[in-house]
């Protein structure tokens, strides 16, 4: 047999008003919408009739009440049971369920919100069909009463009746009520009046002020978007866009910031539906790639969620997302092509926006190439200009490593990009997926080794005791020597990441914990080659490096090696472990410790 599940009210109620909403503000939002939506839905059936909002505050009402009264289509006595006094009761769906495009409210609890300052809501309605007046009380412990009261209200429409707890008459008074009014509902299409206790102020404005006007200069309103702007979010914009997209009766204005923002910073765009504001920190209305743009937007057909306090994620939102992000990018492609100087000025504060972009689009990669200035051995410069002297771009995606390498490659005649900054090493890869595989290549230290010059085999014989020595020393530092000779002659040493040396070595470690089975299969994977996890590439043409074959003393030429590679450890700005810190300690102390001793 069936059941019906039992609802605790009192429970519901206390869930709904206190932990669907963020703060108690949002009562304001919930009784305009709910006026507004009465006002709207009478006419539609009487073109001719009053559109009038008026909220009094306790300073004018003088019982202690905030009153709102609106000249909407009223309800009856059925509509006033089916609909107040039911949850999710609403006359905002048709036949079929669906939201009707015409309303605000689309969930039937939005009066639930009065109880967050109230313990007890009153409503008094006149219903535009005909009828009597209908009162209607709800209470916070679920229960409500309904009667009929002809005395009530004379005119068509309603009247809700908030008395509220001690402890939050703040929120009723005139002060609070105000801005939270002309906040939510400034732009709304009807008539807006706030009461206190020296007369009446009106909060809606005849026009959202990022539309522009009939007859306005293009100029004009510009500026009134740069002004908005200003006021509304707090920054100079570095440029406004207007936006509109009839298709989803969207309207309003992009805004992009002057200097650079996190890529992970949260969107926050001020979002109004149907002209009444549902959140000034609204994230998802742009792609993630956008983060520095703020836009302003009113739209018939976005949904909110049942808080109305953010967008519900659907085909429609994913549809404006789209094209809102198109209009950014061909504004940023027609920007490029006829003002060069603006377009470099956007780049420069906005690259990491413009790098992810490129990612996915051809046309954006064209312009990151044409401006995005990159870190070379040749300076900082674009890629386009790089690749007029280096067809293939060699790259290396660890900043480090750039570093360490670039003062090398550049003495050899060698092009080098650093590609270890965000979306660099990907866009190479993008632009090798463009262009073609030799376009771009990662380059490996291994490989600037190989092109370095050998020295002749007398100052490799000069030089063989000191390397004897350098590969009993390194061996503790997982280094081995290795003697080349290269510009410029200023840098004694070079250390070298050997990638196939770690990864011997770790197979070898594995192997020997491993049981025989897997000790087998891994020694497969060790070579003959070095164990090193790096190489110290001593510059033979180095004055100094020269010298070490004429140390006698083997005390010395060991501190003269540890000497050697810290610094190239240092000038590779690799972390220092113990055994380095300790080698640095060592042999800086000893050599200075001969020096002062001489």
């Amino acid at each position: 047999m069936a059941q019906t599940f039992g609802v605790n009210l009192r429970g519901v109620i206390d869930l709904l008003s206190q932990h669907l909403y963020s703060s108690p503000r949002v009562y304001v939002r919930e009784l305009l919408q709910n006026a507004v939506d009465a006002v709207t839905a009478r006419g539609l059936t009487d073109p001719g009739a009053p559109a009038r909002i008026v909220l009094e505050c306790p300073e004018h009402t003088g019982d202690g009440t905030l009153r709102i009264h609106d000249s909407g289509i009223g309800l009856a006595e059925d509509e006033v049971h089916t609909l107040l006094s039911t949850l999710g009761g609403t006359s905002k769906r048709d036949e079929l369920g669906f939201a009707r495009r015409d309303f605000l409210g689309q969930f039937g609890v939005g009066l639930l919100s009065c109880f967050l300052i109230a313990d007890e809501v009153r409503l008094v309605s006149r219903s535009a069909t005909g009828g009597p007046a209908v009162r209607w009380v709800g209470r916070g412990d679920g229960t409500y009463t309904v009667e009929v009261d002809d005395s009530a209200r004379a005119e068509v429409g309603t009247t809700v009746t908030l008395l509220p707890r001690r402890d939050c008459d703040h929120w009723a008074e005139y002060e609070t009520v105000a801005p939270l009014a002309a906040e939510f509902g400034s732009v709304l299409p009807y008539d807006v009046r706030v009461v206190g206790a020296t007369g009446s102020r009106v909060i809606t404005a005849p026009a959202p002020p990022w539309v522009r006007a009939p007859g306005e200069d293009v100029d004009d309103h510009r500026e009134r978007l740069f002004a908005y702007c200003r006021e509304t979010f707090g920054f100079e914009p570095f440029d406004a866009l207007p936006l509109e997209f009839g298709a989803v009766g969207l309207t309003g204005a992009a805004f992009v910031l002057p200097a650079g923002a996190h890529p992970s910073a949260k969107q926050s765009h001020r979002v109004y539906l149907k002209r009444m504001l549902v959140g000034t920190a609204i994230e998802g209305l742009l792609p993630d790639w956008a983060y520095f743009v703020r836009c302003v937007v009113d739209t018939s057909a976005l949904r909110p969620t049942a808080s109305r306090e953010a967008l519900y994620e659907d085909e429609t939102l994913l549809a404006v997302r789209d094209a809102l992000g198109e209009r950014l990018r061909d504004w940023l492609v027609r920007m490029a092509a006829t003002d060069p100087e603006r377009a470099g000025q956007l780049l420069a504060a906005h690259h990491m926006g413009i790098k992810s972009l490129a990612l996915v689009d051809d046309e954006l990669l064209g312009l990151a190439e044409r401006w995005l200035p990159y870190e070379t051995t040749r300076g900082a410069m674009p890629l386009r200009q790089f690749r007029r002297a280096h067809p293939t771009v060699l790259y290396t995606p660890d900043v480090d490593e750039f570093r360490q390498l670039a003062p090398v490659a550049a003495a050899q005649g060698i092009g080098l990009v650093n590609a270890g900054y965000a979306y660099d090493t990907d866009l190479l890869r993008r632009l090798a997926e463009r262009d073609g595989p030799d376009t771009a290549r990662r380059v490996e230290p291994r490989e600037l080794l190989a092109a370095l010059g050998r020295p002749d085999a007398r100052t490799e014989a000069a030089l063989a005791a000191a390397v004897e020595v350098a590969t009993t020393v390194l061996a503790d530092h997982d280094c081995e020597p290795t003697l080349r000779e290269f510009d410029p002659v200023s840098l004694p040493a070079l250390l070298v990441a050997d990638a196939d040396g770690a990864r011997r070595r770790d197979a070898a470690a594995a192997a020997a914990d491993a049981d025989p089975l897997w000790s087998e299969l891994l020694g497969r994977l060790v070579d003959d080659g070095s164990g090193a996890a790096q190489r110290l590439v001593l510059n033979t043409r180095n004055p100094l490096v020269a010298r070490l074959g004429e140390v006698a003393d083997a005390a010395l030429l060991e501190s003269a090696v540890r000497a050697l590679y810290v610094h190239a450890l240092l000038q590779s700005h690799r972390p220092l472990r113990p055994k380095d810190t300790a080698a640095l300690t060592g042999s800086f102390l000893d050599l200075l410790d001969r020096a002062i001793g001489r």
